[in-house]
């Protein structure tokens, strides 16, 4: 009995160490690689630029240590408009983007998940398939597409007159202008992050039992009505998880912009690289991407603890 007991407990043990260890490895990936470094780019943006170097925040003298916290920047930030204004154009251009992909998205996935098992494969390699080629070609390839001149995009549009509709719309600034225009700068966020929208969609909607339908059709449900009030409830997680991927990158790029925008479609992820490598104001730009950080994080750790609390109850 005694040794029956002894073999218990040291099953459980080593029960109780494995899983301290698988949960305790990802919070260590996020303190190596996530907190670490943030805690760095928080304590440069309370620095100052001394020279070539930044300075300290703690400094000894008379036998007391002293903390200077610098909050010039913070305080550049709140009360330049041009810090706000690109905020507003990240966080409204990342919005759209978010909006665009879901709607393209969720249809397809759909399609997708309700396809022959035997082409399901070949549709998800679809939808993978532009990871093939490199980011930055395939963001460069859509200047040629939507010159009005050479790319057979931007001759399609010109040809339809698309002006007529984006020109009133502020999304172009000249007829016949599609490049260098928020159009062209969210028709390039969406395509390049499209496939986040679906992939999280489709696992979702593939696992869906179809048994809730086919119940949802005997109470007297229509078709459209089953898809609102059944299919798109069981995949709220997956609309969440799809919006997140998309929005939180798509807050901070810069390589699309610089690429594909004009001087109206200014983010965020422009002026962090102007400040870090034109202006070489290292705590400026810790600033403004801690501000970044927390303009995304805060919003969605409300959201998670909001969900929880809608779960528990």
């Amino acid at each position: 009995m005694a040794s029956f007991t002894g073999d218990g407990s040291r099953r459980l043990h080593r029960l109780v160490k494995g899983r301290t260890l698988v949960i305790g490895a990802p919070y260590l990936w996020l303190l190596v690689f996530f907190l670490l470094p943030f805690l760095i780019v928080v304590r440069i943006s309370f620095a100052q630029m001394d020279g070539a170097r930044i300075s300290d925040l703690f400094a000894y003298a008379d036998q007391a240590l002293v903390m200077k916290l610098d909050l010039l920047s913070y305080a550049t930030i709140f009360q330049d408009e041009i810090y706000g204004s690109t905020y507003g154009h990240s966080l409204l251009y990342a919005g759209v983007t978010t909006l665009i992909c879901l709607v393209i998205g969720y249809p397809f996935a759909y399609f997708m998940a309700r396809a022959p098992a035997a082409l399901q494969p070949l549709l998800l390699m679809g939808v993978m398939l532009p990871f093939w080629t490199s980011f930055l070609l395939r963001v460069y390839a859509w200047k040629g597409l939507l010159d009005a001149e050479t790319g057979w995009v931007g001759r399609f549009l010109a040809h339809v007159h698309a002006e007529q509709l984006l020109l009133p719309l502020g999304l172009i600034s000249a007829p016949g202008q599609f490049l260098y225009s928020p159009f062209s700068l969210v028709l390039g966020m969406v395509y390049t992050y499209l496939p986040f929208m679906v992939l999280p969609l489709y696992g979702t909607l593939s696992k869906l039992d179809l048994r809730l339908l086919e119940a949802a059709q005997d109470l007297g449900a229509t078709p459209w009505q089953a898809f609102w009030r059944i299919t798109v409830p069981l995949s709220r997680s997956a609309i969440v998880a799809g919006a997140m991927l998309v929005f939180i990158p798509c807050v901070g790029e810069y390589v699309i912009p610089e690429l594909l925008g004009g001087p109206e479609t200014l983010m965020i992820g422009r002026v962090l690289w102007d400040e870090f490598f034109s202006n070489n104001d290292w705590p400026m730009a810790s600033s403004i991407a801690v501000v970044m950080v927390l303009l995304i994080i805060v919003p969605l750790a409300i959201f998670n603890n909001s969900q929880a609390k809608a779960a528990r109850s």
